[in-house]
């Protein structure tokens, strides 16, 4: 029980609302105890609901975690549990890394909720399908890019996509380097993605490995060794459609492989060269010695094991839903970003590990107030934010 109501029947403490602020900061309970004067046993009590704080030490926790009072004396809602995320993450992963992304999320998910409760987002236009079979997944990602109007060349800006087809895609600051990305389904389909990574292609890569996720397994847990496989063959039929790659893969040289071509390839398609090998073992083009070969020879011995050559001149694809949604929102009501974090008792010291590093500090000035809901599909139009 997380949820009680503190002692003079006032507003209704709730320790799960402590528990996320100290996570998304990644601090330890020992770091929250230390900084207000308290044991780590108190604080885990707070948390666990078995106390309450007195308002002296309410408001010395909002300060230290940054956000407002209220922020522990609100609802949690209905949270979305953590089966019902998809995570991608080392073996090796921390708890206290998984928990600190968790965190991130829920609070996320609640900035966006009250977003999409004043914009009208672009409705969720992502398909369901039974894949289980590679052949199966192959036309999945190929009647998605026929639904969504993208044909089977190169995708210009993959962030683009996955937001025009109704997600929101950000960025976690300080995100640990043991955690790939993550997504889940919710009222409003979240993406989050990891650009410590040193790779535009890598991340692009993600984010179509979290579509396949929405497409493939709507319901379904996922983490394990199967549903990974899945989105990650999702993920190369969807970059790399086969009608197109058998065309384009360059042609052995011999019994070695074109690297010059597989080079142009990748700063034509924006994805890596281990991609591309891995597709064309997948679809039979090269042998499983030559792709080890490859893997080994050409890319590990030469330093391109997780940085490759031409990473540096394929830019990182910047979430563009929430900066737009965030303009909007000054136009129409007033709201600057604090102002939206204001309304769910957050400061932006907690707000900034979540929301993209594109958005700027300052907003435009509103140019008039609305008090009904405003339409972003006619802003997006107007600037014409076409994929």
């Amino acid at each position: 029980m997380q949820v009680i109501e503190s002692k003079n029947s006032g507003p209704v403490f709730n320790g799960t609302n402590l528990r996320l602020a100290r996570s998304c900061h990644n601090y330890t309970l020992n770091d929250v105890a230390e900084a207000v004067g308290k044991s780590r046993q108190f604080i885990h009590r707070l948390e666990a609901g078995r106390d309450v704080p007195t308002q002296e030490l309410s408001e010395n926790l909002a300060n230290f975690l940054e956000v407002y009072p209220e922020f522990f004396f609100q609802s949690a809602g209905i949270m979305v549990v953590e089966d019902a995320y998809h995570f991608r993450k080392k073996a090796t992963t921390k708890v206290a890394s998984k928990q600190s992304a968790l965190a991130k999320g829920e609070l996320f998910r609640r900035y966006v909720a009250y977003i999409d409760s004043k914009l009208r987002l672009p409705d969720c236009s992502f398909p369901s399908f039974e894949a289980t079979t590679p052949a199966d997944i192959e036309r999945a990602a190929e009647k998605c890019r026929t639904e969504w109007g993208l044909g089977f060349g190169p995708i210009d800006n993959m962030v683009r996509v996955a937001e025009h087809a109704g997600a929101v895609v950000t960025s976690f600051h300080d995100v640990s380097h043991e955690v790939d990305a993550l997504s889940f389904s919710s009222a409003r389909p979240v993406i989050v993605t990891n650009n410590a990574k040193g790779s535009a292609c890598r991340v692009r890569f993600d984010l179509a490995h979290e579509v396949g996720h929405f497409i493939l397994h709507e319901g379904k847990t996922t983490g394990d060794r199967l549903t990974e496989s899945e989105a990650n063959r999702f993920a190369g039929a969807f970059l790399l459609p086969r009608s197109s790659f058998v065309k384009e893969f360059p042609a052995m040289r011999g019994s070695r492989l074109n690297w010059p071509g597989i080079a142009q390839m990748k700063l034509r398609w924006k994805v890596s060269k281990a991609a591309i090998l891995y597709r064309a073992r997948q679809l039979d083009l090269i042998t499983e010695s030559q792709y080890k070969s490859g893997i080994i020879f050409g890319l590990r011995r030469n330093g391109e094991a997780t940085t490759e050559e031409y990473d540096d001149v394929i830019a990182y694809e910047e979430p563009e839903l929430i900066r737009n949604s965030l303009e909007v929102m000054s136009n129409a009501f007033g709201m600057t970003h604090e102002d939206v974090a204001r309304q769910l008792h957050m400061k932006m010291g907690i707000a900034k590990h979540f929301l993209p590093k594109s958005i700027s500090p300052e907003l435009p000035e509103p140019d008039e107030k609305a008090s009904e809901v405003f339409d972003l599909a006619h802003y997006r139009n107007r600037r014409s934010l076409g994929i």
